[in-house]
């Protein structure tokens, strides 16, 4: 007889009727399922999870097997209802060996805009995850519960949930406790709604920012993202090695494996022209440090080739490197759609089925999102192109990740504490994090702006532009319950100490949905109308706030020949060049606050602007952040996670370049228009020179590298302390400086603080010419500072 697998939702909290709407938050109930050969070991939690595991396997057909590997979403209606919710006889009649994942329980259909189709209110969602799990324990012959994924890159990217700054504004923050802290609460909010896989973080070392997808990392600096990269998978499943979940935490994506942030022209999914040494020293560090330092569980194989080889059937970076080398024992998932992509876009393969086997052969596990590249494995094994042990190595790894996750013993969702989603908790850290996100790019004395005590004097601030009345999210955004534009922020903080009059200036695209596939500029006649309008809206203002940059549709993923999302131009689109002059013309001081998930090269603003705030795409709070920031109550302390170029003709424009780059251009500057680690502040800081623990070290031997700060100027500011080491002479080039080291410190005015950061020996290695990775003895400069530029240094000697 089948024993009764019961699972309290929360303790006293509002659970979920099965067969009904959600309860009464008044109400306790459970959910209670019957499993299937209830006595069978992989049912017993006291057991070790590879007995579990193995004892699970054991049992399975090949065709149960290939069910788990693969997953579902754009057919997403085959198993649903009239009313999109989950229908257990469909999912039956097409998935009778069970389903491995079901992507994004939050949206209804699959891929498509939840402008056009609602996504799932949190109620909704979490009656589908229970009624999908319900039938996958009840209804299939092992009863193998299912594993729900979701998005959240810089948010869950859900229906009523917390948006934070796009992950290009995370890394501005140059703060990893806060991304630590984010992460954390994000998943808190996936997990209560029965998730327990997120594909995220992204750590992709991106250098072209004509690459669309740049918003979607942490910038250009291997230790930089490797160090974000460790603190959002820390925050996603908590800190150690320990791969079995805890309460409140969700399994952790790394994507994309590798060479994705540096395509061939900067377009998304082109061939990574990248060597083996450059692999090595630039992209493969930020994966090694999470999967070393994590119990991370899935890394995402990238969509582009190296040296002829998609990824996905590269065996040398999957299996000798990330297993081999780094010891990595979770599963490799593919990107969506990627397996398909080796047979009808990198043409390796005739057909879905063979891109199938080369892919599993080759150390891919799971198939995302639609299972079409592992749909005919069953086949594959019969006919030998695919041994018995490889689908079961596969197989193995992914159950791994189900048990560790503890859906065989607690699957279900927390209806109380997912109802608590985007609270004031949430709302304070968004808001929090924008702050942090920002970084001052020039500042000829108008910031902060002031306000007089009363209405009498109050002057008049034009707030101008596309990116003014609009809280722009960014690429894989969610919703949170209410978010700020920057208009709506100014206005609640002036009060009625300002008069804040507004235009809309020009509009940049129509529409700005990122799920679009048509992207058409704004009509230039009908802008320049607009722009005469906003001329003479600022005309007698004492102040120019003026908001360009970019929409979603202007930089995104270009994740389809229809759909595009990677530009040429690095400049600003359509007539924002035409309204700057415009309104400069004015004579009026005019403060540039750039919305964007790119890099800005805009010479003539950068040129003429009287001054420069780069928010990025700031998240749901940005509003209230940006006025804080334009007005003082907030000092802005972010620092550039990428080096902005001053134009496409200088790309790739990298601060960690080698010794024979950047020798110099007819006709133009070689220097970038903001250097990498570049930021201001309303305060200045001082630093000491830097002084090392030890002038001399034994290869290997710990030293660390101190400097004092101190704030000089008039208000409290963060300083970002920077160190940079160089090779001195070595056996093979070294880029000219390379981030060691980094601490953001609050200060008030008149304080200083000593600061010592260590350097680790991984900073002082190197790949020779054999491709060993030694530390060379020698000579090293030291060097810390406020940049990448600006910088004292002191010499440490390495002795064998």
């Amino acid at each position: 007889m089948r024993k009764m697998l019961r699972a309290s939702l929360a303790a006293g909290a509002a659970l979920m009727a099965l067969a009904g709407p959600i309860a009464p938050a008044t109400m306790a109930q459970e959910v209670a399922v019957e499993r299937p050969m209830p006595d069978a070991p992989y049912w017993d939690a006291s057991l070790p999870v590879e007995r579990r595991v193995e004892d699970l396997l054991q049992r399975m057909t090949v065709e149960e097997k290939v069910a788990q590997i693969i997953s579902v979403w754009n057919a997403k209606p085959d198993i649903q209802d009239e009313s999109d919710d989950f229908d257990p006889a469909k999912a039956s009649a097409v998935y009778p060996h069970g389903l491995g994942q079901i992507a994004r329980p939050s949206d209804r259909t699959g891929p498509g805009s939840p402008r056009e189709i609602p996504r799932r209110s949190i109620e909704d969602s979490i009656r589908y995850v229970i009624d999908a799990q319900k039938w996958a324990i009840e209804e299939t012959r092992l009863g193998i519960p299912v594993l729900f994924h979701e998005e959240s890159l810089h948010g869950f990217a859900a229906k009523d949930a917390t948006a934070f700054p796009q992950s290009i504004g995370l890394a501005s923050t140059w703060d990893p406790d806060l991304v630590r802290e984010i992460n954390d609460l994000i998943a808190g909010e996936v997990r209560a709604r029965g998730v327990h896989l997120v594909l995220s973080p992204v750590v992709d070392v991106a250098r072209d920012p004509r690459w669309g997808r740049i918003e979607e990392t942490f910038g250009e600096d291997p230790y930089l993202v490797g160090e974000m990269g460790v603190a959002s998978v820390e925050g996603l499943t908590g800190p150690g090695t320990d791969r079995r979940l805890r309460d409140g935490q969700v399994m952790a994506t790394l994507k994309h494996m590798t060479g994705h942030g540096q395509p061939e022209s900067g377009t998304n999914v082109g061939p990574a022209q990248i060597s083996e040494r450059t692999l090595r020293e630039q992209f493969f560090p930020p994966f090694e440090q999470v999967v070393t330092r994590t119990p991370i569980d899935a890394v995402m194989a990238s969509y582009n080739e190296i040296d002829g080889i998609p990824s996905h059937s590269n065996s040398w970076l999957l299996q000798d490197v990330l297993r081999g080398e780094w010891n990595f024992r979770g599963a490799v998932v593919s990107d969506y759609y990627a397996i398909e992509d080796m047979a009808r876009l990198h043409r390796i393969v005739p057909d879905y089925k063979a891109a199938g086997a080369l892919a599993v052969n080759s150390g891919v596990d799971v198939d995302l999102p639609s299972g079409d590249g592992f749909r005919d494995l069953a086949a594959s094994v019969a006919e030998g192109t695919v041994s018995m042990d490889t689908l079961d190595t596969a197989v193995r790894r992914f159950l791994t990740m189900k048990f560790n996750a503890g859906l065989f013993d607690d699957p279900w969702p927390d209806l109380a504490e997912a109802r608590r989603s985007n609270g004031p908790e949430g709302v304070a850290l968004a808001r929090r994090a924008a702050e942090k996100s920002l970084v001052l790019l020039k500042n000829e004395g108008v910031l902060p702006l002031a306000l007089p005590e009363t209405s009498a004097d109050r002057p008049t601030i034009a707030v101008i532009g596309p990116n003014a009345d609009v809280a722009r999210l960014g690429g894989y955004y969610g919703e949170p319950r209410a978010s700020v534009t920057p208009l709506e922020g100014i206005r609640a903080l002036a009060g009625d100490r300002a008069n804040i009059v507004h235009s809309l200036g020009v509009e940049i695209t129509k529409g700005d949905d990122w799920w679009d596939d048509e992207v058409e500029l704004g009509d230039p006649e009908e802008n320049r109308r607009r722009i005469a309008e906003a001329v003479e809206v600022a005309r007698d203002a004492d102040t120019i706030l003026l908001f360009i940059g970019d929409t979603e549709k202007t930089s995104r993923e270009g994740w389809a020949p229809e759909h595009l999302g990677d530009r040429t131009s690095l400049d600003l689109v359509g007539e924002q060049n035409e309204l700057f002059m415009a309104l400069k013309a004015l004579g009026k001081p005019i403060v540039a606050v750039l919305v964007n998930g790119r890099p800005p090269s805009y010479p003539v603003v950068a040129e003429q602007a009287d001054a420069i705030l780069e928010t990025w795409y700031a998240g749901e709070q940005q509003g209230t952040a940006i006025a804080d920031a334009l007005f003082g109550r907030v000092n802005p302390g972010g620092k550039m996670p990428v080096t902005t170029a001053r134009n496409v003709g200088q790309v790739p424009n990298f601060y960690n370049y080698k010794p024979s780059a950047r020798r110099g251009y007819l006709f133009d500057e070689v220097t970038p228009l903001y250097p990498f680690g570049y930021g201001l502040s309303y305060t200045s800081f001082e630093m000491s020179a830097p002084v090392l623990s030890s002038g001399s070290i034994a290869a290997g031997e710990p030293v660390s590298v101190s400097t004092t700060v101190t704030n000089t100027g008039p208000m409290a500011g963060d300083e970002v302390v920077q160190v940079y080491l160089r090779d001195t002479i070595s056996s093979v080039t070294r880029p000219v400086k390379e981030l060691a080291g980094f601490r953001r410190v609050t200060l008030q005015p008149g304080e200083s603080r000593t600061v010592s950061i260590p350097i680790e020996p991984r900073s002082l290695m190197m790949w020779n010419r054999d491709m060993e990775r030694v530390i060379e003895p020698g000579e090293f400069t030291i060097m810390v500072g406020p940049n990448s530029v600006d910088l004292q240094e002191t010499t440490l000697t390495v002795r064998p």
